[in-house]
């Protein structure tokens, strides 16, 4: 039966690669969907992990959530660093994470922050230690994977958030790798960390007794060299800099913070808060329009994929009556028949699947190597999700549903008056 089917679609080849074809673009399209909508909402969702509120200079606050939460935008400035401990004396509060942003080194950013980061994360330790002196960085894992980065080597920042190599500005001020970071699938194995008394430090900023004071991370602080260029706002000169931070991750210690803190913020400070939840519920939605869009354009070439091997099949029954009369009086039973043609849908919509899933997968290793904006999500292109194992079976469907009335004819021939108009 199933060679019989599969001489029939060598017949009419090129009809046959042309269904595939069709039906291919289209698991393709879904496949790439499905895989980007899930991947993005999963990773967003885990580097917001155990994080309540994003505080930070006034601006949009979807900017502020991408840059301080998911590093994949400019920072919206500098807050005073005197807001690191306003918060933590907050009753509602139970952590306070700060953080500096600005330089970046070979394109992945440095971070000016505490230990308390790498463990609101869940890093580990692959080798080194974590750190805490001056010019000490902590090297996340994809940093150290793609940069060729090993313990003890020295490297310069660059001023900015570019891709540039490190620049003469910071000649005097090298970073010294402590330590490597294991894999956690999350915004850490992309950074470089360093304590924000360096940030300060890298910049000419001056500090005084301020990282004395805080060492033990109670009153955490974090200088954020804001760059007019990169955050938009005007240049100061250096004698007039002081120790601020680029934003901070709030968590509540009870659900009347939620309530209460950021309403304070926003209503009674130049800052402002962001909540993560709702920011980035909004950037789905806003995504989702676009992916419902196009998956919506992907059944209905799946659809037409279907349409096209119906009239294929019914156009090959009607020329072949001939030969399936003499099937049947060969012995062939109608059910064997019937099985056939069926068979060539199914075989049809089977290679346009397995055709599919291949370039859906393809095609998003692709894109992931082009653009940079997927490999900060850290788009995985050959993950499978369940997700597809559906595509594949209404794909199918679609196949076995196109062959239904075609193979029913079978039934319906009139083998005497069919031979005769054969002879």
């Amino acid at each position: 039966m199933f060679s019989l089917a599969i001489a029939y679609l060598r017949d009419r080849i090129l009809t046959t690669a042309l269904n595939i074809l069709l039906l291919g673009i289209a698991v393709a399209t879904l496949v790439m969907l499905l895989n980007l909508s899930s991947q993005v909402g999963q990773r967003f969702e885990k580097d917001a992990a155990g994080v309540d509120l994003v505080v930070g200079a006034k601006g949009s606050p979807l900017q502020l959530i991408l840059s301080a939460l998911y590093q994949i935008d400019m920072p919206t400035g500098n807050i005073p660093l005197s807001a690191v401990d306003t918060l933590r004396r907050d009753p509602s509060v139970a952590r306070v994470i700060p953080m500096a942003l600005g330089d970046t080194f070979r394109g992945y950013r440095i971070v000016g922050t505490e230990p308390s980061y790498v463990q609101l994360h869940q890093g580990t330790l692959a080798t080194g230690r974590m750190f805490g002196g001056h010019g000490e960085a902590l090297i996340g894992s994809e940093v150290a994977r793609k940069t060729g980065m090993s313990l003890g080597q020295q490297f310069l920042g660059s001023h900015g958030l570019g891709d540039a190599d490190g620049g003469s500005e910071h000649e005097g001020h090298p970073f010294r790798a402590v330590g490597i970071l294991k894999p956690t699938g999350s915004v850490l194995d992309r950074l470089v960390l360093v304590s924000m008394e360096t940030v300060w430090d890298v910049h000419g900023i001056h500090h005084g007794d301020i990282s004395h004071d805080h060492a033990n991370g109670h009153g955490e602080h974090h200088q954020e060299h804001h760059h007019a260029d990169e955050a938009g706002h005007g240049l100061h000169d250096e004698a007039e800099l002081k120790p601020e931070v680029t934003a901070l991750l709030v968590t509540y210690r009870n659900a009347f913070g939620a309530v209460r803190v950021p309403s304070l913020i926003n209503r009674q400070t130049d800052m402002q808060a962001a909540v993560p939840a709702i920011e980035t519920a909004r950037l789905l939605s806003l995504l989702g329009v676009g992916i419902d869009g196009a998956r919506l354009f992907a059944w209905l070439l799946a659809a037409t994929g279907g349409l096209s091997i119906f009239v294929a099949l019914l156009q090959a029954a009607s020329a072949r009556e001939g030969d399936l009369a003499l099937l049947r009086v060969m012995g062939a039973s109608p059910a064997r028949v019937f099985g056939t043609i069926m068979a060539e849908g199914l075989i049809t919509a089977a290679a346009g699947a397995a055709v599919g899933l291949l370039l859906g997968h393809v095609v998003l290793a692709f894109a992931v190597s082009a653009f940079e904006r997927l490999q900060d999500i850290s788009l995985d292109p050959w993950a499978l999700h369940p997700g597809e194992a559906g595509i594949v079976a209404a794909v199918l469907g679609i196949g076995a549903i196109a062959s239904l009335v075609p193979a029913i004819r079978v039934f319906r021939i009139d083998l005497a008056q069919t031979l005769a108009r054969a002879s």
